[in-house]
């Protein structure tokens, strides 16, 4: 069996790419369904992509490699295809887009592109034996029916990284780059709640405040929420990326809250009132009572100096910690690091040493924030590819 074309994971970048390829295209995955991760993204609504999505939202070692993609497929190219197909859509917060009715609308939609496109599905199947040969790639593909030769002339690895295991995420992208002796960057868990072992929150999980989150130098502002394991919210998530291990954050759970003043006008009316009385008209009661436990919050209002609340209010701006680590590739949205930019053309995505060989998506080691970035980068880093391949 012979294809112009095969591409392994038939996830976003992978089934993006087979539906523009050209030629003949088999796609192979060892899921049971194609777009999985698509599947259950966004609370099952597929955060798809962000109005303001610029490569100043991704990580990489080089952060000038995703500009070239990025800017020839572009969020409003999406969007524009997304519409094509009468899918309707909203914003819902910070430029994220997401299906007003189902993330399988999405899936539906490349498998419907897929299928116009003539490529070939393969499920519950895999690739072994992979080897370059003088015309492109030889291999094995191994289905329930057992094992076939194939060979090809172009081999595009869309596997994606090691994030949810339980979705089939194996990191089988950085075993292939290996064997080609195509480098790849450390790997870590992403966008992924902070763990304590103290289990320090848990007297207040589910508690959830508006939040500034600051981790490696770079400070997000969204919502914060405590839970029985740690921290997690979309600022913790979007700060995980950038914390390295036994590293402080820094939390301002006072972001627009003026708390300083407004305790000085209520200590003119309220003052004989106990302290955590009034500091809960403007904290949720649990993590009133969690702060006592940390901080000496004794007292009635009146008895609190300006210096006093000066000092609360510096404290609750910047809450220093260090977490113990975090959840792992277990819950992490994305895996940070992959197949080095260095080995890449970032116009083609095809490696420069190994020619007809591409990596795409999230294996490789561009890493966007939080809000339908990644995503972003699965269509972009797929249409590099496929009208490189697919150009005469």
């Amino acid at each position: 069996m012979h294809y112009t074309t095969v591409i392994l994971g038939a996830g976003a970048a992978g089934m993006m790419c087979s539906a523009h390829v050209g030629g003949s295209v088999l796609v192979v995955d060892h899921a049971k369904a194609p777009g999985e991760k698509i599947r259950i993204s966004g609370g099952g609504r597929c955060n798809f992509t962000n109005m303001h999505c610029t490569p100043a939202a991704f990580i990489c070692a080089n952060p000038h490699f995703a500009k070239s993609a990025l800017a020839r497929y572009t969020q409003w190219d999406f969007i524009e295809l997304v519409d094509a197909h009468r899918i309707a859509w909203h914003e819902k917060t910070l430029g994220q887009l997401f299906c007003d009715v189902s993330a399988k609308q999405i899936v539906a939609m490349l498998r419907e592109m897929m299928q116009k496109a003539g490529a070939e599905l393969r499920l519950n199947s895999s690739l072994e034996d992979i080897r370059k040969t003088d015309s492109g790639f030889a291999m094995s593909l191994i289905t329930p029916d057992g094992r076939t030769a194939v060979t090809a002339d172009r081999l595009v690895i869309a596997s994606g990284g090691k994030s949810i295991p339980k979705m089939g995420a194996t990191g089988r992208a950085y075993d292939i780059a290996s064997h080609f002796g195509i480098p790849v960057t450390p790997t870590r868990a992403g966008l992924v709640p902070f763990t304590f072992t103290d289990a320090r929150f848990a007297p207040i999980s589910g508690t959830a405040v508006p939040a500034r989150v600051t981790a490696g130098g770079t400070t997000f502002d969204e919502a914060l929420l405590f839970t029985h394991r740690g921290l997690s919210g979309p600022a913790i998530l979007q700060a995980s990326s950038y914390w390295d291990e036994g590293t402080e954050i820094s939390l301002n759970i006072l972001p627009a809250n003026d708390l300083f003043e407004k305790l000085r006008a209520q200590r003119q009316t309220y003052g004989r009132r106990n302290f955590t009385t009034e500091l809960a008209h403007h904290l949720p009661g649990r993590l009133v009572d969690h702060l006592a436990s940390q901080f000496d919050l004794t007292g009635n209002l009146a008895d609190w100096s300006d210096t006093r609340l000066q000092s609360l209010c510096d404290t609750l701006s910047n809450w220093t910690m260090t977490p113990s680590g975090t959840e792992g590739y277990r819950t992490a949205e994305v895996t940070l690091g992959g197949i080095d930019t260095d080995a890449l053309s970032s116009k083609t995505m095809e490696t420069k040493t190994i020619p007809g060989l591409y990596f795409i998506g999230e294996s490789v080691d561009v890493t966007g924030w939080l809000g339908g970035y990644n995503f972003q980068w699965a269509w972009s880093s797929a249409m590099a590819a496929a009208r490189h391949i697919a150009k005469p």
